[in-house]
């Protein structure tokens, strides 16, 4: 049996669609993240989308889907696609994504476009325990597109922006609707840009200590999800642990935060396959 395989993992969001290709070691564990690609849904159709990422990957590679991927996995709107070998929850991807950027975490937190999720893990990626945010969407990444689109920003500008506050205010909004009349009242008063997305970053900052707080968490703390790529969030949420008098946390960041879901995804289905083709040599013997 042949004992590292390519595997893809892709994961369909709110706004966009996340993929990866990866080899996956069954006898070193030394999995590589390959190739990716980010597609923004727009108003095109999600099943669309994934094909168009999933090919631009294997002609990028020059690999054949029916004769060189062992496993592809969805998670998030796994519907969407159509190719899949097999589906993982949001949940279970995200944390062990979370660990393979990070091996040493305790807690993976999920930063996505519709809600916050703080996830107890073993050293596996197996979700031991969680929390996470309701369906306000202030509190997640769908919240800081919308208030960047208003203020004339690209998502990716968000970030660079934030660390130039100097005097933030925190929007006092708890429901989307009432946080972006706030953000709109800031505006007319004549706060600076960068203090209006950094007050945005410590809102949602504030709710992430809450949750690792109601979790009673252990350090260190892997960041994943589109918003973990964005560093004006991850010092917004820094700072406030660092404030915290009954605990502070240590936080990990990545680069390819954002595609954790579909890493953990393709990780998860390598491992499937190897248990299938397990179970089908005892079933033949």
């Amino acid at each position: 049996m042949e004992k590292i395989i390519y595997t893809m993992g892709v994961d369909v969001g709110g706004s966009y669609v996340k993929a990866v290709l990866m080899s996956y070691d069954k006898i070193n564990g030394n999995h590589k993240l390959i190739d990716k690609q980010t597609e923004k849904i727009r108003k095109r159709n999600p099943k669309d989308v994934v094909v168009d990422a999933v090919d631009m990957i294997l002609d990028r590679n020059k690999l054949n889907y029916h004769k060189d991927i062992s496993y592809l996995a969805s998670t998030g709107e796994g519907e969407m696609v159509e190719k899949k070998t097999g589906h993982f929850y949001s949940m279970t991807s995200h944390a062990r994504g979370g660990i393979y950027f990070a091996p040493q975490a305790k807690t993976v937190v999920d930063m996505g476009g519709l809600y916050v999720r703080a996830i107890k893990v073993d050293p596996r990626g197996k979700v031991m325990d969680y929390k996470m945010t309701g369906q306000c969407a202030s509190g997640s990444g769908q919240f800081i597109e919308n208030i960047s689109r208003y203020l004339g920003l690209a998502i990716e500008e968000v970030g660079e922006i934030s660390l130039k506050a100097d005097n933030p205010e925190v929007p006092s909004g708890i429901c989307a609707v009432l946080a972006e009349t706030d953000v709109i009242n800031l505006v007319s008063k004549g706060l600076s840009t960068p203090n209006i997305v950094k007050g945005i970053n410590l809102s949602i900052a504030q709710r992430v200590i809450k949750l690792l707080g109601s979790l009673n968490t252990e350090s260190p703390i892997v960041l994943v999800g589109g918003m973990g790529m964005n560093v004006g969030m991850v010092q917004a949420i820094e700072e406030l642990s660092q404030e915290n008098k009954k605990k502070t946390f240590e936080f990990i960041s990545h680069p390819d935060a954002i595609y954790s879901g579909a890493i953990g995804a393709a990780l998860w289905g390598g491992y499937r396959f190897y248990k299938l083709k397990e179970k089908d040599l005892v079933l033949h013997n």
